[in-house]
């Protein structure tokens, strides 16, 4: 039921590297985000796979992981991402399509939990470097998102927002990631 996979699609941030992900999987999550809307119908994304190690460990050097977590430098190795999908706005199609990006991203993050994988949507990363890494044209391409993909190595789970409202994320000492969610009558208007 798809409410049961947007419950597993958490902000996974520690995965078992040895477990590597196949292109062809990140192809047919890609495919998922083809097919889903786009503004105009534009269709202006494209996207940057990575699975080969050495691409991955440029990708990992460009991100920032977790603010919320200001003792965490992000995972070690061992734990990092076994690919990613960089996520571009080409603006020779379209620009301005930062809703595009969520619903493309939302529809990999999906088709990854079904697989059994998780991941994190990125949008700290450096884009400059990330562009010349890539050997991207940054005139050409808006990077937008970095989706880190992986086996999640971590539980995370669902937690009501207590009485003092604050909804940001932490870590118990056995390193289970807490995510406080509002009531559905709290956000109702």
């Amino acid at each position: 039921m798809l409410k049961d996979l947007v419950k597993q699609c958490r902000s996974y941030r520690r995965f078992y590297e040895e477990e590597r992900i196949s292109e062809d999987t990140l192809k047919e999550l890609v495919d998922l985000a083809r097919l889903s809307g786009s503004t105009a119908n534009s269709q202006a994304l494209k996207y940057y796979l990575a699975v080969d190690e050495a691409v991955c460990a440029r990708i990992f050097e460009t991100l920032t992981w977790a603010k919320a977590l200001p003792d965490w430098d992000g995972p070690a190795e061992g734990e990092r991402p076994t690919a990613y999908i960089v996520i571009a706005c080409d603006q020779t199609l379209g620009k301005h399509k930062m809703w595009d990006e969520g619903i493309a991203a939302q529809s990999i993050m999906l088709g990854a939990v079904e697989k059994g994988l998780g991941g994190c949507m990125i949008g700290s990363f450096n884009r400059t470097k990330l562009a010349e890494y890539l050997n991207l044209d940054s005139q050409r391409y808006a990077l937008d998102l970095v989706l880190a993909l992986g086996k999640p190595k971590e539980k995370v789970v669902i937690v009501p927002v207590g009485p003092d409202g604050n909804t940001q994320y932490y870590r118990d000492e056995e390193k289970v990631h807490y995510v406080p969610k509002r009531d559905l009558n709290d956000i109702l208007l």
